[in-house]
Formats: C-alpha cells, structure tokens, sequence
C-alpha cells in the first residue's frame, strides 16, 4: 500500500523518527498525489490574476483602481515581487487579464482573459451575471490546461486586484455562515477609520443578497473576475492531478469555494503560508489545513507560493536523495 511505503521510506532515513517534521508530511502528501514514493517536481509555474472590483469605488481599499493596471504592467517589467522571488527559484510566470479596467497595449507578454473592465459593483448588483461567471470559470480551466501541456505538475497562483479582501470577506462570510465583522481585516493597509467604514460597506452589501446560499452563487454574487478565473484554474489543475500552491488569503478563499464543490480538490493542496490579513487563519483552521510559512505577509502576487517552493523541493529531494539507515551503514535505533 503506497501510504505504509512512502512512510516507511521517510522514517528509514538516517535521521530520528519525525525529526524533519512538516517536510516528512509534505513528502508523504506530494508522493500520494503522484502516486509514487519517488515524486518529481517538473517546470513549477506561477499565475497571476489580474482584475478589478466595482466595489472598490465605495472606498473599501486604500489604494485607488488605477494601481490594478498599474501594477500589471510592473508585473509585465519584471519589477514586483512576485517576479524577482519566481527568477530566483526558477518559476515561470503568467499575468492574466482577467477583468482589469484597462487598455491595455498590443504586443505584451499578457494573456488576454478579460470578462469585461471590473467586476459590478455588489451594492447595485451581483458582481456578475451567469454568462459572465460560467465564462470566468472557463477562461481559468483553459489557461491551466494550456500550461499542462509544458509537462508542468505544480503551479502556484496569486491575484492583483484593489477591493479583493473585501470580495473575499464577503465570499467567506457566506460561505461559512460567519458574521461579515469577522472577516474582514486591513487589506492594503487601512487605518481605523477606513476599516470601520469598509465594515460598514461590506455590512450592508451582504444584507441585500439574503438568498444567496450556494459556492456558485456566492462566488458569482460577491466574486471577483481575479477570484472566479482562479477558482476555474485550481480546478482545472486538480484534474491534471498537478500540486496547487496555494497563496493567501484570496487564493484561500478560491480554493475554498472550490472546495465546498468537490472536497478532494484539497489532496493537491500545499497552503503555503498564513498571511497577516485578518481571517486568514481562521480560514486555514475551518479548511483543517496548516500553512508552511507564516511571514507576516499581505501582498497577495502569489508571493507566498514563490517564497515556500524551495521548502517543497527540498521534501521532495530528501525523500529521493537522503540515504537509508540501510544504504549509509548507519545503526538505527534499537
């Protein structure tokens, strides 16, 4: 049975019993989702969503719009983090246009998903309609699926959107059936008023959809096109059968969602690390999923996927490369 073998290959290495702690666990998981106690990582890819929110005009963020595309094209320049962690770990990077409210130029290294500009603004109206939603889901199985075909079995994905921690809070709250007022946190950073009038905005958002009770409805209600088209892409990954790294709190609630439709998405899930968005953790814990990492990060980007890859490749390497007790002619404990 390949669970007792992969063990047994882990707790026969020259070290004590459990004493590479959660990297033991990683290895163990990585070998029963390839099916194999000799697991490879092949041509790790990171994707980055792109879209904006028609919230974001309440002021829910800090930030105005604009820096949505702004930040695109710094993607685009190679210039965000998530680009200079990705060259350094040798992760190839995608930018999707999944709904920024943009033109933005020919010729760029851009893949063109857009929906419409932004996302509608949830205190009017749900954030999309059924086609735009159904649409969402689509345009991020297919950007997987094209990624599959390089022989890529992980992938990582992250988000650029201002007003996505408001999207996601709203999401979790119905999701969960968790007041809004606890699941809402700084985002890009607000001060205290501007927290306390985004609790006020998102409050009176989540009371006019009451029947709102399915992920679908949820998602398409208060998502994002960011969101929606990361949820299409996790599950198309799942069906690939690649490892999904999964960054913060917004890719956290994509997953969840995703989740609350098909439960065994959560095999291929590495949670990379828990950010200092406010119900993160919270989040993790009603997933039952523990994070490798815990940085105090909040950029979103995919950043917190880049940053945990090297741990994931080391489980990897010492479950193919470290000696046996047996092959090192090492004495193991009586």
């Amino acid at each position: 049975m390949l669970t007792t073998e992969l063990q047994h290959k882990i707790d026969f290495k020259t070290k004590p019993l459990g004493a590479l702690g959660h990297l033991e666990h990683l290895a163990h998981r990585i070998g029963m989702v390839q099916n194999t106690t000799s697991p490879q990582l092949s041509n790790p890819h990171l994707v980055v969503f792109a879209a904006d929110h028609g919230i974001a005009t309440a002021g829910v963020s800090a930030y105005p719009q604009e820096v949505t595309y702004q930040m695109v094209m710094n993607f685009l320049g190679g210039g965000a983090a998530i680009n200079v962690f990705c060259r350094q770990h040798n992760i190839e990077i995608k930018i999707v246009d999944a709904g920024v409210n943009f033109d933005f130029p020919e010729g760029l290294e851009l893949i063109d998903k857009k929906i419409r500009k932004s996302s509608r603004n949830i205190l009017e109206e749900p954030a999309m309609t059924s086609e735009e939603y159904q649409k969402a889901l689509q345009n991020g199985n297919s950007v997987v699926a094209e990624i599959a075909e390089t022989g890529c079995n992980i992938i990582g994905f992250g988000e650029m959107g201002i007003g996505n921690t408001s999207a996601s809070s709203l999401m979790m709250s119905k999701l969960f059936d968790i007041p809004i007022a606890s699941c809402i946190g700084r985002g890009t950073g607000l001060n205290d008023d501007q927290l306390q009038n985004k609790i006020s905005i998102l409050s009176a958002a989540i009371e006019q959809y009451p029947g709102v009770k399915t992920p679908d409805e949820i998602a398409r209600t208060f998502g994002g096109l960011e969101i929606v088209q990361m949820m299409g892409a996790m599950e198309e990954a799942f069906r690939q059968n690649m490892l999904i790294m999964v960054d913060g709190f917004i890719a956290t609630i994509a997953v969840a969602t995703a989740w609350k439709k098909n439960p065994e998405i959560l095999k291929n899930c590495i949670f990379c690390h828990v950010s200092d968005e406010n119900a993160h953790l919270q989040l993790l814990d009603l997933l039952g999923q523990k994070a490798l990492l815990n940085l105090n990060l909040r950029l979103g980007e995919g950043t917190g996927c880049a940053l945990a890859y090297p741990l994931i490749k080391s489980a990897v390497n010492f479950l193919n490369e470290m000696s046996s007790f047996e092959d090192a002619h090492v004495s193991n404990k009586e």
